[in-house]
């Protein structure tokens, strides 16, 4: 567990910074360049169809994992926008809620 944590803080701290120079260059309208690049057919396009595949994914176990409870469902909208930001946070925090028990972290309560 203790690796999971690390790897997570890695990428949450990571991807916050390249976020915040992406943002700090381009602003924050991220919808048009994501839907441009998926609307030319390129391997960008492809990479953001991949990539939002692999969001509600992540999204509908976080759903499901609440039992598509109303917060779950408030998370769930929360990891399809903030995406490993948000998904990162998320685990890291269930990680620790968890004890340290990777079953628990999975299937949750």
């Amino acid at each position: 567990m203790t690796l999971l944590r690390a790897l997570l803080l890695v990428m949450l701290v990571s991807l916050l910074a390249y976020t915040g120079v992406v943002i700090s260059r381009e602003g924050t309208d991220f919808v048009s360049a994501f839907s441009r690049d998926i609307a030319r057919m390129t391997w960008a396009g492809q990479f953001n169809v991949d990539f939002l595949c692999l969001l509600v994914l992540a999204a509908l176990w976080v759903a499901w994992r609440h039992r598509f409870s109303a917060i779950g469902i408030v998370l769930a909208v929360l990891v399809l926008i903030g995406g490993t930001i948000f998904l990162s946070t998320y685990l890291l925090v269930e990680s620790a809620r968890s004890g340290g028990d990777a079953l628990a972290l999975v299937l949750g309560p």
